[in-house]
């Protein structure tokens, strides 16, 4: 089989708590409901609801523009790279069991980013459709790079983390000396390299629509399995899970997804980190409940990002990139001081 299949029992919740759980999920799709309106009728320029309706419905002038030309795509687009992130996330904490991790780790945003960088530099490629390749074959070259350094099937966690690291310094190192060197480049990346939606379009929806879908199921395959590598090596083995195979299949899975998003939106940091990580203190560890609620409440906080960030510059706006980062770090430092509370 493709996906290994560990025992039922092995890594079931009890039943008693999966009622408010299922009741969680749904007022969570509530939420995201909810944030999804707010993203199309908030925005830089105000509408009120009536012009909103209008251009959604009824109108095909300057509303249907502004609201379905821009907002919806960017709603949509904001959706699925949120769902994919917060994915990407809770697979990566559960591979290299560490609850801080984020797909940034492995050096997948570097990957990213530096190729589109390359195609800007050398290549002469001006157009989100064009980054949106690059980006995506540079965070895959990165993501099998990190696998053969950190030992193949022999990988480990500490492995994978330790080749991810050293990965992503060396390359956020040749960014800066080629955007320094280059002020046409620096200018072109500026707006990509903190993470926007701003740029979203159906054509960019589109590209990466069959890479989140394929990453979004391999890593929901992979949540048993990965329940039991969490649990450790030895107690993986003799659950049945094959650990070879369930780090292959994570590294890609969380590969694809952090991939396609960072392709179509550039790096935004702290949604994979955060959303899982908060999920897990009302989860529980079994990732076949992590993996549901990040995909819904990752879009959330990325959605909800992007709408402050319409609101509190107008008529400019900042970079959802930029809000993320500013509401993660001081929640990251928050989240390191209460586990290491918790180990004392």
């Amino acid at each position: 089989m493709l996906v290994d299949s560990v025992p039922e029992q092995a890594v079931s919740p009890p039943r008693s708590g999966r009622g408010p759980r299922s009741l969680g999920l749904v007022v969570s799709a509530v939420l995201l409901a909810a944030v999804a309106v707010a993203s199309i009728a908030i925005g830089a320029k105000e509408l009120s609801l009536e012009q909103v309706w209008h251009g959604l419905f009824q109108d095909s002038g300057n509303y249907a523009d502004v609201v379905v030309g821009d907002r919806l795509s960017r709603t949509l687009l904001g959706v699925l790279a949120g769902a994919a992130l917060g994915l990407a996330g809770a697979v990566l904490q559960a591979l290299t069991r560490n609850p801080l991790a984020d797909p940034g780790l492995l050096g997948i945003n570097a990957g990213a980013s530096a190729a589109v960088v390359t195609a800007i530099t050398f290549l002469g490629v001006t157009s989100l459709s064009g980054y949106v390749w690059f980006a995506f074959l540079g965070a895959a070259a990165v993501g099998a790079l990190v696998w053969f350094l950190g030992g193949s099937r022999g990988a480990t966690p500490v492995r994978l983390a330790l080749a991810g690291t050293a990965i992503t310094a060396a390359l956020y190192g040749y960014l800066q000396a080629v955007m320094i060197m280059d002020d046409a480049a620096l200018a072109r990346m500026r707006f990509w390299t903190v993470g926007s939606l701003s740029g979203a379009s159906d054509e960019t929806i589109l590209q990466v629509l069959p890479f989140l879908a394929v990453g979004t199921l391999l890593a929901f395959a992979l949540a048993r399995p990965l329940n039991a590598v969490a649990m450790g090596d030895d107690t993986a083995t003799a659950l049945g899970a094959h650990l070879g195979r369930t780090r292959a299949l994570s590294m890609l899975a969380a590969t694809v997804l952090c991939g396609a998003a960072t392709a179509a939106c550039g790096p935004i940091a702290f949604v994979g980190l955060m959303v899982p990580h908060v999920v897990r203190s009302f989860t529980g560890p079994d990732l076949r409940w992590i993996m549901p609620y990040a995909a819904i409440l990752s879009p959330v906080l990325l959605l909800g990002s992007d709408v402050l960030g319409r609101v509190v510059a107008r008529p400019s706006e900042v970079q959802v990139g930029i809000v993320t980062a500013v509401v993660g770090g001081p929640v990251f430092i928050f989240l390191v001081r209460r586990r290491r509370a918790a180990q004392l």
